[in-house]
């Protein structure tokens, strides 16, 4: 009876070796899947990181080229009311242009040195040429902006 208890004493001793074995190469399995799942891990934090900074680079550039977009928007918005008030004075100033030419083509007044003997007994020397308009209907300007601004690349 004690030849079989130590017998199955060795057996059961055995079958715990091979377990203990067979969990220590378990463990280590595991701990080597683990260590792969780490790295994949941080490879993957690694790229995304990667990623991340690729993103706020281009958010960034856009958002300049976005702030270039709005200046410029601006910009074109004034040359375009000051292209519109242009539009509107063209009438008048074609209007003036045609009294210019016409009073080039008159032959000249003969002067005289008194005023009682001038043929237009003296009107162009009392006239202020304002016609009534308002200087504002000809100003390339708005009210709010100074006048001295460069505009078409020049300055009005």
């Amino acid at each position: 009876r004690v030849a079989e208890l130590e017998r199955r004493l060795a057996a059961a001793e055995e079958t715990v070796r091979g377990q203990a074995h067979s969990l220590i190469r378990k463990d280590q399995e595991m701990r080597g899947a683990l260590r792969g799942l780490r790295e994949a891990k941080d490879r993957e934090i690694a790229s995304l990181e990667e990623k991340l900074l690729s993103s706020e680079e281009n958010s960034q550039k856009l958002l300049g080229l976005l702030q270039e977009k709005d200046a410029l928007i601006v910009q074109l918005k004034h040359r375009s009311h000051l292209l519109t008030k242009i539009c509107r004075s063209r009438p008048v100033l074609d209007n003036l242009l045609a009294y210019m030419a016409e009073g080039e083509r008159l032959s000249p007044v003969p002067r005289s040195h008194s005023q009682g003997s001038s043929p237009d007994g003296g009107l162009f020397l009392e006239t202020d040429c304002t016609l009534g308009l308002d200087s504002k209907d000809f100003s390339l300007c708005d009210d709010d902006q100074e006048s001295g601004k460069s505009l078409f690349g020049t300055t009005v």
